[in-house]
Parts: C-alpha cells; structure tokens; sequence
C-alpha cells in the first residue's frame, strides 16, 4: 500500500484462537498494509467494542470486521444477526472466517451479506490473498468518498 494513505484502515478481528489471531498479525504486516488490528476475543466483546460500551466507549468504527462463527459465549451467528440488524454497523464489511462446515453457516452468513466466507484452517497464502482484497476493497471506497 503506498504511504500516501495516511489513515490506517481499522480492522476488528473477532478470534478466539491464539494461533489464529498471530497468523492473522503475521500476514498484515507481510503485505505491509497500513492497519490498525484490534482483537476481541469472543462476540459480547466483539459487540462491546462495536457499540463502544464500557471499556470501549472510545473505540473506532471498524473498516472491516473477521468474525470467527464459533466463539466461547456469545458465538459469531448472534454477532453477525447483531451487525445485520443494527442500522449503525451493517454497513461494515464483514468476512467469516471458521472451522465450521455446516451449509447451514454458509448460507445463513450470506443471507446476512457478508462479504466473504473462509473455511478454515487457513493457511498463510490464502489469508494473504484476504488481506489483498481487503486493501483493494478499502482503496475503492476511499475513492468512491472522494
């Protein structure tokens, strides 16, 4: 990304996985895409930040949410309904990223419009190919605001 972007894109991972969230970390600072990654490692956290309630009061609207379907608690569906249904968020892109194989999930998350569903495990280069078309995807809409 040239250094003409001066504002970070501001990605709101929501993964429970250690190992996840490191190769997560790991391919945003390979591609050297100007970001700031906040984690929250479960969906009523996730949803905290996302409305800015306690802890998060001063949080920043999210450019993109990777949301892991299967959390501890509140799990990524209700996240998802809860970003689909809020007039607030449901303008911010979100991409699934899970272990789960039920068609149901998939489907149900396409009803919802997000805007990209990832099996896992995922390997280095196919999250490398996600945090691509996360920098094109947040070029075209700084110029579509231009």
């Amino acid at each position: 990304m040239s250094d003409a972007h001066a504002v970070p894109i501001e990605i709101l991972l929501v993964e429970d996985d250690p190992g996840d969230v490191l190769i997560t970390r790991e391919a945003f600072a390979e591609n050297k895409l100007r970001n700031r990654l906040t984690v929250c490692t479960d969906g009523a956290e996730a949803l905290r930040f996302l409305r800015r309630v306690g802890e998060h009061a001063g949080a920043p609207r999210p450019d993109i949410i990777l949301l892991d379907l299967n959390l501890p608690g509140v799990d990524g569906r209700v996240v998802l309904r809860t970003v689909h249904a809020d007039p607030d968020l449901n303008r911010i892109p979100v991409v699934v990223l899970t272990s789960s194989t039920a068609e149901e999930d998939f489907l149900r998350s396409h009803e919802l419009r997000v805007d990209d569903y990832i099996a896992k495990p995922v390997d280095f280069a196919g999250l490398m190919n996600v945090v691509q078309r996360i920098e094109t995807f947040h070029i075209s809409v700084e110029r579509a605001a231009r």
